[in-house]
Formats: structure tokens, C-alpha cells, sequence
């Protein structure tokens, strides 16, 4: 999408521009206005922007008592267009109080009109030519009664733009650009011009309780289709998790943002500290702990088996760890999904296995790897949505979802509801958190990204925005319930306490000084009287009505979700590994065991289907890492079963006897020992009689006895392979030849045709003698 504003900026300026210039410009302005939606409008081919104004900074970024009486926002205009601009001018404006959470987005594309209340211009550069760049600063009194100010009295949250004037080359004086931002109003300071206005403090008679959610997690970086070893060091597709761990790095000072606003001479009472809680990626602790014991980085992430060198993080992941452990010793700490697993797709794949360890075993990870006791039977999808049969899923293993206000059909101001999607493992429930103030928070950082949950009448292109307006919109968002004072009979009629859950993305790109300007801004809120903490643990264990609400699944959620590609390839797989787990023979002596050999390749699928990097601009670049991951676990797979093999006998097998035993070699590679079956495929005239199964040493081979019964001499071939006990062939198929000595039928008539003639002859001879007469066969021997 694009920066509407811009192109409103950009058709204004169409009527002052030469005639044949102006006309197409027109022209595209009036489509988009005739079509009504300015958050969906393509850019017209034809338009052409001249400047670009960004906010650089906010001072202050929030308005107490006591802060500045005047509102300081110093910025850049730079020329992006073909021509020079002269008479560069800006001024600050500002639109009516926010009334109603939606407008806390949908302002930020409003029409100039609704700014109204309007600043002096002032004069920045007198000519800006093509890609020059000028700094600026303009300011206005919050009120007074000697000079033009902004009109601002009473707390609330105060929508401001900054508008830049111009006159391009060949044309004439416009507006050429502008950047809107937020701006939380805590407290009015008096008016120095004026004795008779004192200070407005904002009303704290109906605090709201607030909760906040702080994420650590990252996206997925262990390289995939690697089994588990007990002595190999993993292997990351790159290295940039050392930067983000160290100094500096965005997980480093999320976690130094934590500690500094959350520490003891700061948060006294430690009330912030009680209403945080550190919402963390078993994923990434995998990872992180890996990294504390070495580990190599690949050349190339398509070949997570090649060529690798070592990381370069083992100090800066030992000492990130350390400080999340502390960090997390007295803290409310939960476990998101394993890498962001995206929920729908897991029911969708319906493996028993996959299921519990995205949902079930990340907090056995995060409480074995912190040390901790971890907040159970929450569960947190990245999405924010929740498809019904995902619910389902979830029933049984955890009583709460964490889910966005609008993700539930009329849940009104609740902040807990029962959920339709329960089954008999009993009811399910979801806590809510401010979609309008989770989507802005969502906006701060380097990589600003729209939720899942984020209507469409709320979304337009954030790449027009700077980040300190991001951040101005985040913390006006996070405020706007608090500075909205309810009636007396409304509290009457709602005697709930109001809450807000703050939510940021689980994979939150902010850094240190955002981290710590929304800390801020929350400590500053219970430290006015206008929030109480409340412990999350709290809020999930409030009553919640009686009556199931509907699920709401956004058409944005399939496209956030896993891709179906990727899907499709777990789905065949998942009970794959399954199998392979169950053939592996566990060894109470052996470190490695069957689950501790296939957990990677599981959780390498769950990586498969995150939704971490979902929601950036480069879908096509995230789907094609989702199906390599899934490619990658079938490699894996395949050299496994490669691994373990029968081995040919060389030259031909001679049998001494009918029922001389025939003897194979079978070998295993792998790390760990497997249960085999040999199958043979007897020709005729030879019986084989089954082995059965077959335990195969890790690293080893084994002679195995068939026993085995020839009817027939001569040349036989015999077809053996070795497979699993589910019928996985194993290693590649040979075959055997078998050479007989033995005379099999025509053995068993010679032998039966001697036996009766002997007994003819015996008989006769007897015959003879009952009768007294000499046997003819004597004659000539009597006289011997």
C-alpha cells in the first residue's frame, strides 16, 4: 500500500502546475475520492510527489503537569521530486480530542479539514533542489492567551500534523506533504501567559487497570533437518542473533528496558513490575542455550548440512540468558507457542505429537532453561485470532486464550469471555487486550508491521510514517482508555473495573529508547493515579458471563497464516517422525533418547509454520523458507533411513543342507539404536521362517540368522531388504544368490525306491525259507 496523505498532499498541489501537467493529476485525485476507500487506492501512475517530511522528534512525547508548556517537533523535509521546490514552509495542526478507540487509527489518514485549529507557517529553506535535505523545527504553546497556540486545556489524546508548503518549478504554491502523530495529553501544565490558568491534572476517579505484556521472542533460526546429538553443536542459518543478544541488539535492550524501568529505586512498590509479565518464545531459548555452548553458522542456509563456521554469540548468549533469569526470578513470566507456531494450520495438521509440543511443552522449556514457575494454561497465538477448530485444539490443554478485543463477537468493554470452540475437555475461555492500542504498538520499531486483527478500514502503509511518529501513535493509543472518563452512570451500570491489556507483537522489533519511552509512559499512568497494576495471573482468573461468544477469523488470518505448501508437506510428514520415534530404542545408559533424536525435526515443522515474519512486506521470501524448512526435515528423513542398511554377502551363498541357516550383516549408523525387520522374498523352493523384530546397536552392526528350509538344488535368488516395524525401508535393497547342494526331490526318490527294494528282497529271501526252499540268489555259494 501507499501513504494516502501524501497523494492528497500531491493533488492539491495539481492546481497551481502547468495545464498539461495538471489535467491527469486531477484526474487520479478525483478517482480516488470517487471511490471512497483512500486506504486501499492505488497511486495514480501519473502523480508525482515532491517533498517528503518526516518527524524526527516529539518533545515531549508525553504531556504532564509538569512537562514543557509548549510542544517542540523538530523534523526533515527532503526534495524526492524532479525539480526544485522553493519557499519551503511547515506548521504544526491539530484535529479535535480522540473520541473513540477507532479513531485512534483512522485519524492518522483523516482529511486536513479535521486539523483545524492552525499554526503559523514557518519558513525553513528558501530552495530545496532535487535530494536536498533540510532540517526544521516548529513549536506551539500548548494554550495561551498572547499568541496562537494549539488550544489544548484538558487532558486527552490530541491528533497533531505537521504540514510542509511549497512551490515546485512551473507551478505555484501548495501543500506538498505532511505526517501525523499522536500525542497523549496526561496533564495540561499551567499557562505561563496566563496567572488565572493553573495546571489541569487529569481526572483519576475511575482508574483503569492496566497490564502489559513483554515480549521476548525471534524468528526461527536453528537450521532445519538436523537430528538431535548429544556432542554436535547446532547449527544457525545465520548469525545475526549475536547482534540482537549483544549490546545494543534489539533482544538486548528489550531486556536492559525491563530491568532499568523495573528496578527498585525506579518502580518503587514495584508496581510496574507487577503489572508486566514476559511473555517468551521457548524457540528462542532453545537457541539462546545452544549458543551458550558453542555453535556453527552455515555458508549457506539451503544447505543446513554443508559448510559451516563458528558464531561468533556463545559470550552474548551466555550473558543474555543470565540477565533474562534474573530478570525473570521475581517477574510473571508465560510461553508463547513454539516459534510462533500458527494455530490454525497446527489443528489443520491434527498430529497428536506437534500439537503438545507447540502448546504443551513450551513451558517446560521456558521454566526448565529460567528457572522459573511460569504462568500455565495461557495460551497466546502470534495472530491474536482464533480459527474455532483451533479452539478446539486448545481445549483441554489450556483454559484461557489471549486473543484481541474484536477477535470475539460482541464482547462490548469485556476482558473476559467464554469462547464457542470447547469440547469435552471443557470450556474454553479468552482475556482481550486493546486491538487499537496493540495495533500501534505493533507500528513501533524498525520493522513496523499491521496485526492479524486489524480491520481494514484501519490499515494503510507505515512506511510514510517515522518512527517517532510510530511511537507518538503508540503511546497515545496506550493511553486513550485512562484518559477517557466514563459517567457516573455508566460505572453504575459497568461495576467492572476497567482494564487494558498492552500487547505488542510477539517478534517486536522496537529497540531501547522506544522499550523504554512505552515503560515510561505506563509507570507515568500508575504513577498519576490514571492505571493500578494488575497481574496478569489476575486478569485471566476474573469471572467471565456465562454465555459462549462467537469466534471472529479475519480473511487476513489465511493470509498471515502458514503457507498452505508448507502445510501440505507437515501434514505427510508429521507422522513420519512419529514412526521414527517409536522404532528407536531407548538406552537408559545412552544421554540421547528417541524423543531427544526427532525433537528437532518436530519442532524443525513447527518452525515451518510460524507466523513471526508472516506480516512483513516480503511474503513470497517467508513462504519459500517455510517450504525449504519442510524439505529440508524429508532430507533429514531420508538420510536417517539411509543410515541403517543390510549389507550384500559377497559372491554367492552356498547352503551345506536343506536346512542350513542363512546369514546377513545389518548396519546401523545412526547415533542411536532401531528396531529392524529383515524382509526376504523366498523364491520357490525355499521356506524362510520370520526373525521378527530386530535391535540394531547405535554405530554398530549385528549378524542376523535366518533360519531356512531348500526343497530344490541349484541357483536361487533371494530379494532382502530391511525396513521399520510400520514397513519404512531402510538403506537400499539387495539381493542374495543362494546355491543349494542339496538333491531335494529326486534325493527323496532315490531313497524311497532303495527302501523298497531292499524290503523286496528281504521279503523274498524270507519267502524262501518259510517254504524250505533255497533261495535262487544263493545259488553258487552254497559250497563256500
Amino acid at each position: 500500500m501507499i501513504n494516502l496523505r501524501r497523494l492528497a498532499a500531491t493533488a492539491l498541489t495539481v492546481f497551481t502546475l502547468a495545464a498539461p501537467l495538471a489535467q491527469p493529476m486531477l484526474a487520479g485525485a478525483a478517482q480516488r475520492e470517487a471511490a471512497g476507500d483512500t486506504l486501499s487506492a492505488q497511486r495514480d501512475p501519473q502523480s508525482r510527489q515532491f517533498l517528503e517530511l518526516s518527524v524526527d522528534t516529539v518533545t515531549p512525547t508525553t504531556v504532564t503537569t509538569s512537562s514543557s508548556p509548549t510542544v517542540t517537533v523538530t523534523g526533515t523535509v527532503t526534495n524526492i521530486g524532479d525539480r526544485a521546490v522553493t519557499d519551503v514552509q511547515v506548521r504544526l495542526q491539530r484535529a479535535p480530542a480522540v473520541d473513540s478507540s477507532e479513531e485512534l487509527r483512522t485519524v492518522l489518514d483523516a482529511s486536513q479539514d479535521q486539523f483545524d485549529v492552525v499554526g503559523p507557517f514557518t519558513q525553513i529553506h528558501d530552495e530545496l533542489t532535487v535530494g536536498q535535505s533540510a532540517r526544521f523545527t516548529v513549536a506551539l504553546p500548548l494554550r495561551s492567551t498572547e499568541t496562537t497556540s494549539l488550544d489544548i486545556d484538558e487532558p486527552g489524546v490530541y491528533p497533531l500534523l505537521v504540514n510542509v508548503n511549497g512551490t515546485p518549478e512551473y507551478g505555484g504554491a501548495a501543500r506538498l506533504d505532511d505526517a501525523r502523530f499522536l500525542l497523549p495529553v496526561l496533564g495540561v501544565p499551567a499557562d505561563p501567559t496566563d496567572p488565572n490558568a493553573p495546571a489541569v491534572p487529569p481526572s483519576t476517579s475511575d482508574p483503569v487497570s492496566i497490564t502489559l505484556v513483554w515480549p521476548l521472542a525471534d524468528r526461527p533460526r536453528l537450521a532445519s533437518g538436523i537430528p538431535g546429538s548429544v556432542d554436535d553443536k547446532v547449527r544457525l542459518v545465520d548469525d545475526e542473533l549475536a547482534t540482537s543478544l549483544a549490546a545494543g541488539g534489539r533482544l538486548e535492550q528489550l531486556v536492559a528496558a525491563a530491568e532499568f524501568a523495573t528496578d527498585d529505586d525506579l518502580d518503587r512498590g514495584s508496581a510496574l513490575a507487577e503489572s508486566m509479565c514476559l511473555a517468551v518464545d521457548p524457540d528462542l531459548l532453545v537457541t539462546v542455550a545452544n549458543m551458550t555452548r558453542g555453535y556453527l553458522v552455515v555458508d549457506d542456509p539451503g544447505d543446513p548440512t554443508g559448510p559451516a563456521r563458528d558464531g561468533t554469540g556463545q559470550a552474548a548468549a551466555t550473558e543474555w540468558l543470565d540477565r533474562v533469569r534474573q530478570l525473570a526470578a521475581d517477574r510473571c513470566v508465560t510461553a508463547v507457542p513454539f516459534a510462533q507456531t500458527d494455530l490454525t494450520a497446527l489443528n489443520r495438521v491434527g498430529d497428536g505429537t506437534l500439537t503438545a509440543r507447540a502448546l504443551t511443552s513450551p513451558a517446560d522449556i521456558v521454566d526448565a532453561v529460567l528457572g522459573v514457575t511460569s504462568l500455565r494454561g495461557l495460551t497466546w497465538p502470534d495472530s491474536g485470532v482464533l480459527e474455532p477448530g483451533a479452539a478446539a485444539t486448545l481445549t483441554g490443554l489450556g483454559p484461557t486464550a489471549l486473543l484481541a478485543d474484536n477477535a470475539v463477537a460482541d464482547a462490548g468493554t469485556a476482558v473476559r469471555v467464554p469462547i464457542e470452540g470447547g469440547n469435552n475437555g471443557g470450556p474454553l475461555y479468552a482475556t482481550l487486550f486493546d486491538s487499537s492500542a496493540a495495533t500501534a504498538l505493533a507500528a513501533v520499531g524498525q520493522s513496523p508491521q499491521t496485526p492479524t486483527f486489524t480491520p481494514d478500514g484501519a490499515r494503510y502503509d507505515l512506511t510514510g510514517d517515522s518512527r517517532s511518529a510510530r511511537l507518538q501513535d503508540a503511546l497515545g493509543a496506550m493511553t486513550w482508555t485512562a484518559l477517557t472518563t466514563r459517567s457516573t452512570a455508566a460505572r453504575m451500570a459497568d461495576a467492572d473495573r476497567r482494564s487494558v491489556l498492552l500487547v505488542p507483537p510477539q517478534d517486536w522489533s522496537a529497540d531501547g529508547d522506544e522499550a523504554a519511552a512505552i515503560l515510561s509512559t505506563a509507570s507515568t499512568m500508575i504513577g498519576s493515579g490514571l492505571a493500578t497494576p494488575e497481574p496478569l495471573a489476575d486478569l485471566v482468573d476474573r469471572p467471565a458471563a456465562p454465555t459462549p461468544l462467537q469466534l471472529r477469523y479475519p480473511d487476513q488470518a489465511v493470509k498471515d497464516g502458514a503457507p498452505a505448501a508448507a502445510v501440505d508437506g507437515v501434514v505427510a510428514i508429521a507422522p513420519e517422525v512419529d514412526a521414527l520415534t517409536e522404532t528407536l530404542v531407548y538406552d537408559p545408559q545412552s544421554l540421547l533418547t528417541p524423543e531427544g533424536y526427532t525433537a528437532p525435526l518436530e519442532e524443525d515443522l513447527l518452525r515451518a509454520m510460524t507466523t513471526s515474519d508472516r506480516r512483513l512486506a516480503d511474503l513470497a521470501s517467508s513462504t519459500f523458507t517455510a517450504e525449504q524448512r519442510v524439505a529440508e526435515v524429508r532430507a533429514a528423513l531420508d538420510r536417517v533411513y539411509d543410515s541403517v542398511t543390510v549389507l550384500a554377502p559377497g559372491g554367492a551363498y552356498t547352503l551345506a543342507s536343506e536346512q542350513s541357516p542363512l546369514l546377513f550383516v545389518a548396519r546401523n549408523d545412526l547415533p542411536i539404536g532401531i528396531t529392524v525387520q529383515l524382509r526376504l522374498s523366498a523364491p520357490p523352493g525355499m521356506t524362510i521362517t520370520d526373525i521378527g523384530d530386530q535391535q540394531l546397536p547405535p554405530r554398530g552392526s549385528r549378524a542376523l540368522q535366518v533360519p531356512a528350509k531348500v526343497t530344490e538344488t541349484g541357483k536361487m535368488v533371494v530379494d532382502v531388504a530391511l525396513t521399520t516395524a510400520n514397513g519404512r525401508e531402510l538403506g537400499d535393497p539387495t539381493s542374495v544368490s543362494v546355491r543349494s547342494n542339496s538333491y531335494g526331490k529326486l534325493l527323496a526318490i532315490i531313497t524311497g525306491g532303495a527302501g523298497a527294494l531292499l524290503l523286496l528282497l528281504a521279503g523274498r529271501r524270507l519267502w524262501h525259507r518259510f517254504r524250505g526252499q533255497p533261495d535262487p540268489a544263493d545259488e553258487g555259494y552254497e559250497d563256500r
